[in-house]
């Protein structure tokens, strides 16, 4: 997430989406007769999404998967949900968070980003400070209150925070524009999004694929870029893996 209300396109999120390969989905589109002005990728196992976007007020909303104790079985509900609900309601503060596993949810806006996490008991949120901000599974710069206790997993995402924050302050932040192909609009920023050259199984990697022995696959499933500003709002998505420039990348219409 980079953040600077001084230029003139003052938003950019990256999302990629990590989750078991097996899990089914579709890509963005208008997915929930209930709320037809959103758009997102569709999880087929839940009927929720990973990222909601509403063109009509110019916001977003991404999810990640955080540690901690679990909801009750009797009641939980799917995390998936949440990110339609905070671009409605521009926000999830309101809501009775006991039904949900640990999260932690980024509210964008076309001025800047909140985000928030649960860690099972509490719900902390933060406005995110101009600048470069990284949001991982542990929460933002990875240091929430709930942290997963795997020194492996730890280890891996503080690899891929410091690789990527160091690859993307190099290079010139883009300004992308409401038109054009995804390589004009994100510039340098591109092959550092498609993976950077590093190998799907390296300690650091963005875009992963990862065998943790359970019998199934964990790797990145699709990439997310989004620019907002007070006349633009730009989304572009590409199934991983995919390369910098090629026919993988798709300019979602966004009204």
């Amino acid at each position: 997430m980079s953040i600077e209300p001084g230029a003139a396109v003052p938003v950019l999120l990256l999302s990629v989406r990590d989750e078991y390969l097996g899990r089914a989905w579709l890509p963005p589109d208008h997915h929930w007769p209930d709320r037809p002005e959103l758009l997102g990728g569709l999880d087929l196992a839940a009927g929720g999404t990973w990222l909601a976007v509403d063109p009509g007020r110019r916001t977003a909303a991404c999810l990640l998967n955080g540690f901690g104790p679990l909801a009750p079985a009797d009641t939980r509900r799917t995390r998936g949900r949440l990110p339609l609900t905070a671009v409605r309601d521009g926000g999830i503060g309101h809501l009775d968070l006991t039904p949900y596993d640990p999260f932690h949810l980024v509210l964008v806006r076309a001025d800047g980003a909140r985000v928030s996490s649960w860690d099972g008991g509490r719900l902390e949120e933060r406005e995110l400070p101009s600048g470069l901000s990284v949001v991982l599974n542990d929460g933002l710069e990875g240091l929430a209150a709930g942290r997963t206790t795997s020194e492996r997993i730890r280890a891996l995402m503080a690899a891929r925070a410091t690789h990527f924050r160091a690859r993307f302050t190099a290079e010139p932040r883009p300004e992308p524009t409401a038109e054009g192909p995804a390589a004009a609009a994100w510039g340098g920023w591109l092959p550092i999004v498609t993976g950077d050259g590093l190998a799907p199984d390296a300690d650091a990697a963005l875009v992963q694929r990862r065998d943790f022995g359970d019998g199934r696959l964990w790797g990145s499933s699709s990439i997310s870029l989004l620019a907002l500003g007070p006349d633009l709002l730009r989304y572009d998505f590409a199934a991983a893996p995919v390369t910098e420039d090629g026919p993988g990348w798709r300019r979602v219409a966004t009204g």
